[in-house]
């Protein structure tokens, strides 16, 4: 198994209860790439996810590869503390910086919240803004997390076209040279962002 290069799937099977969601089931995901799950619903991509991230474990074969990579998130719900800031959401997931880039923390949220249409809301409490803005919150979190492995699940459900295809944009251009993986239902969203493609 090349496990350099790729995360290796091989032979996993996942039942709960009498429902079997995966059987003997086999994928690579490139390292370094985008990859898209593609599958309707009930086909085991939040599973696949859930497993990658260590919260579900299969009944039998094995994950491999990303046993020492960094991971960050977007799940379905967008999980942010509904009480602190957007600022300090995600400020959550960053080191201070000292040594670093030489930019500000500030500075650097301010740009990235900016490439995803939020530059007016990095003081505002999460409680207040609207589903869509809470889902770019979460993705912009994952995006700057540092990590090497970024999962999302569904991340652009809910945001209508324009806003959609920005955060595609986003998303796409800055986790160039880490490893994504994302569960959609959407052709137009795996043709946009995905180098490899997998239909489960």
């Amino acid at each position: 198994m090349n496990t350099e290069s790729h995360i290796v799937i091989k032979d996993i099977t996942k039942k709960y209860g009498d429902r079997t969601v995966f059987s003997g089931f086999d994928i690579q995901l490139e390292k370094a790439a985008s990859t898209v799950l593609m599958g309707r619903s009930g086909r085991g991509k939040t599973t696949l996810l859930r497993m990658l991230m260590g919260l579900e474990t299969p009944d039998s074969g094995i994950i491999c590869g990303h046993e020492n990579m960094r991971l960050s998130a977007v799940f379905q719900e967008d999980r942010l503390c509904e009480l602190l800031s957007v600022e300090t959401n995600i400020k959550m997931v960053l080191s201070s910086g000292r040594g670093g880039n030489p930019k500000s923390r500030h500075e650097r949220i301010a740009e990235n919240l900016r490439l995803a249409g939020l530059e007016n809301e990095i003081r505002t409490t999460v409680k207040n803004l609207s589903g869509g803005m809470k889902r770019r919150v979460a993705i912009v979190r994952a995006v700057m997390a540092e990590s090497d492995l970024i999962l999302m699940d569904e991340p652009f459900r809910g945001l209508d076209g324009e806003t959609r295809l920005m955060c595609m944009k986003y998303v796409r251009e800055n986790t160039k040279g880490k490893t994504l993986v994302i569960s959609t239902h959407s052709d137009e969203e795996a043709r946009y962002m995905g180098d490899n493609i997998i239909k489960i």
